[in-house]
């Protein structure tokens, strides 16, 4: 059996070779994370194990505190910010499981905009194909993942930071209910809709990182029946435009479901998605609450270039006067209530994560009105659970030229039941 020590060493090598073009990782703990995987193959042999994290090799979005060097976010403002003073709760957490932390991945600055470039880092090529997008926030987690360069990577979700890159890159990805897993060490972007989630190749992996992160004692998904499993499909709004492709292999995972005797049914939203429209209509949550966080650059004007996709958008959400953004979280209260009611006849909602695959990175570049309608279909379906405050995942569809997921929606706080319906389907697929 290969030592930890020995894995790590292959893909720290397969780093060292492209140094020069760099993209996937903005920064490497090459020392740290060799004495970790020292530290755990020696605990293998002594017949010692700290879980199921153990030794496996974990990249964090470079919004994580790491002790003693200052948090960039993906932003050239920030690279002379004051060092942390300690390490995020969630790196804290995950050392003390045992993982090997091998360095920071890129993101798109201060975690906003979905499709995954980076003007100031490069942008990531997709896993799959380099010239692709690797969807964002989470860009560099979702290609590190994809490519092998670690076995688990932490992302944040405001939207869709975790999933879209997940289905892109043709991985699994996982967003807890909001507030499941400590914020505290982490970039904010919006502090009512932030989350913080694994992607990995597999639900088992995922859900261990998850419950590390939680602070529950990570144990081995218990296998759930699928016979009888309710299923919603939220079929309008979140079906339209997508890729042909993309239906395709919804409509075949769906029936691969459905031949297992899942019982699955449409099952409308629509309602409650125009409402949630309506009431973000001036501004979203997630811009109003990242212009409090940006408010005093945003006043005196940034030292620094700023990503006009970033800075745009938070500028004009700083104009709102404050009943807009109360009024929209006020509104927001009742409508995570009535979804919730909404989803107690099911067990999960299933869709596509995103109604495309990921399009070259140049298209982006050359054409904005394409990379705007681009953005919002990314974010079109992931954000429906960080605006209703559910928890999601997104499973790779089989069969694929390029990659797309299935995304599984289930009522706030029942993710552990999630996860072991995730698997399942997994294993199915």
């Amino acid at each position: 059996m290969q030592s930890v020590r020995d894995h790590l060493e292959i893909v720290l090598a397969r780093l060292a070779a492209r140094a020069s073009e760099e993209r996937v990782f903005t920064k490497l703990y090459a020392q740290a994370a060799r004495a970790a995987a020292d530290a755990s193959d020696a605990r293998q042999r002594a017949g010692v194990t700290l879980g199921p994290l153990d030794g496996t090799i974990v990249s964090i979005k470079d919004l994580f505190d790491v002790s003693g060097e200052p948090t960039t976010a993906g932003s050239l403002m920030l690279r002379t910010a004051a060092p942390a003073l300690r390490d995020a709760a969630i790196v804290n957490r995950l050392r003390q499981a045992g993982a090997v932390i091998i360095g920071k991945t890129n993101m798109t600055e201060f975690a906003f905009t979905a499709i995954g470039d980076n003007q100031h880092y490069g942008t990531p090529g997709n896993a799959m194909d380099a010239s692709r997008i690797p969807g964002g926030s989470s860009s560099g987690a979702g290609v590190s993942v994809g490519e092998g360069t670690c076995d688990i990577a932490i992302g944040s979700d405001t939207g869709g930071s975790v999933r879209i890159p997940a289905s892109l890159n043709g991985v699994v990805g996982f967003k807890p209910t909001a507030r499941r897993v400590p914020l505290a060490g982490a970039f904010p972007l919006s502090a009512s809709l932030d989350s913080i989630g694994p992607l990995a190749r597999t639900v088992a992996r995922c859900a261990a990182a998850d419950a590390v992160m939680a602070g529950e004692v990570p144990t081995a998904l218990a296998p759930i029946a699928l016979a009888g499993l309710r299923i919603g499909i939220p079929r309008g709004v979140l079906f339209e435009n997508t890729e042909s492709e993309v239906t395709a292999a919804f409509d075949r995972s769906l029936g691969k479901i459905e031949q297992t005797g899942s019982r699955i049914a449409d099952l409308s939203i629509d309602d409650l998605l125009a409402d949630m429209r309506s009431a973000t209509k001036r501004g979203s949550i997630a811009a109003m609450e990242g212009a409090e966080v940006h408010a005093d650059w945003l006043a005196t004007g940034a030292s620094v270039p700023v990503d006009p996709h970033v800075s745009g958008p938070l500028s004009r959400a700083v104009m709102l006067p404050m009943p807009i953004y109360i009024r929209a979280l006020r509104r927001r209260t009742a409508l995570v209530a009535a979804m919730d009611e909404r989803l107690a006849s099911v067990d999960v909602l299933a869709l596509p994560t995103t109604p495309v695959t990921a399009p070259t990175i140049v298209s982006m570049t050359e054409d904005a009105e394409l990379r705007d309608r681009t953005e919002g279909l990314l974010l079109r379906n992931t954000q429906v659970a960080n605006q209703f405050d559910l928890c999601a995942i997104s499973l790779p569809m089989p069969d694929m030229t390029l990659p797309a997921g299935l995304m599984l929606v289930a009522r706030n706080g029942h993710d552990r039941r999630l996860l072991r319906i995730a698997a399942e389907i997994e294993r199915l697929f």
